[in-house]
């Protein structure tokens, strides 16, 4: 397991040590950690946001640690740092501070970078960390994760959410495939995808999430490659869960949650209180045919993988939760705001 970090040098200090750390999936002792570099933010963070937001990834032969304006750090399995790469600095809507995570794809890493100045998307070869292709966005800031959906032809996608339209890009050049606009402010929804069809939302100051196919191209808005498309009640922070072919999704960063079939948009049940569950940050998952649900209090909510609603457990942690747990084999792992958690059977 790995998890990032940002601690201040000394006590007080404005300059923070940006860590990665190692963790034994087995037993949760610390195998090793790195700094990756030590550095005093140029600008400031929301209150619930922190300098090591991004979530790292693996291809099981090296990690890559993203602290967004500090950089981008490729290390072995084993904490060897083999390259790092700046991408300069950031310029946040209202410095609520930066969050999205890199995608790693076969030999590529794919590397968000919306925001307030010169927006980009930018692929590295991850072996190297040299540049693949760096496209322009007409996008501010969105805290989306891109996806790499992979065709039947073959090639594959990076799909990509934003405020002035959903995208997607061809993975080997970078060139834009198609777009739709409908999104609202300052998305950060990531997207899901299944069975050549994927879902993009955004729940910030107005509502929107549409149903997609990959097969378009150009401007796909009124056409008949949007499947379908609601407009009240979609996610902001959270990200949808798409499982079994329906679609799981809160309202807004509330606990009210919508599950509909994903094919055709039609609901199963809409905007239903989730006891335990009322302000989420983390996204639903899916695992063991059940649907966990966490509430930023830490609260967790166990309801069942179906088109029906039923609940089957709550569990409380203990303390803050907003990232989205792991399902891993028959374990949980959850970060929580003082520890890290592995729920399971051993």
């Amino acid at each position: 397991m790995f998890v990032t970090t940002a601690v201040p040098v000394a006590p007080g200090s404005r300059e923070l040590d940006f860590r990665l750390l190692c963790f034994d999936r087995l037993t949760g002792e610390q195998r090793w950690e790195r700094s990756a570099i030590k550095a005093v933010p140029h600008e400031g963070t929301h209150s619930t946001n922190g300098y090591a937001s991004a979530s790292p990834c693996t291809d099981g032969r090296h990690v890559y640690a993203h602290f967004g304006s500090r950089g981008l750090f490729c290390f072995t399995m084993d904490g060897v740092a083999k390259w790092s790469r700046d991408f300069g600095d950031m310029q946040t809507r209202n410095e609520f501070g930066e969050g999205s995570s890199p995608t790693l794809a076969g030999d590529r890493i794919v590397i968000p970078w919306d925001h307030e100045g010169p927006s980009r998307l930018i692929c590295l070869d991850a072996l190297s960390g040299e540049t693949i292709w760096d496209v322009p966005r007409d996008e501010p800031t969105c805290w989306a994760t891109p996806l790499v959906v992979a065709m039947a032809d073959g090639s594959q996608q990076v799909v990509m959410n934003g405020q002035m339209a959903a995208r997607s890009y061809d993975l080997m050049s970078g060139r834009e495939l198609w777009r739709c606009g409908g999104q609202t402010t300052r998305p950060a929804a990531s997207a899901v995808a299944a069975a050549g069809l994927v879902f993009i939302g955004s729940g910030f100051r107005g509502a929107f999430l549409g149903c997609f196919d990959l097969t378009g191209s150009a401007n796909i808005e009124g056409t008949s490659h949007v499947h379908w498309t609601v407009s009240r009640d979609t996610p902001d922070i959270a990200s949808p869960l798409l499982h079994a072919g329906r679609l799981w999704y809160y309202k807004e960063k509330t606990g009210l949650l919508t599950c509909v079939d994903a094919a055709s948009g039609r609901p199963h049940y809409e905007r239903q209180r989730i006891p335990g569950v009322s302000r989420t940050y983390a996204s639903p998952v899916a695992a063991g045919g059940h649907i966990y649900l966490t509430d930023r209090s830490g609260a967790i909510t166990v309801i069942k993988d179906g088109p029906e609603l039923s609940v089957v457990a709550a569990n409380d942690m203990g303390e803050g939760v907003d990232a989205t747990p792991a399902p891993v084999g028959r374990q949980l792992f959850i970060r929580g705001e003082r520890h890290l958690f592995c729920v399971g059977i051993r």
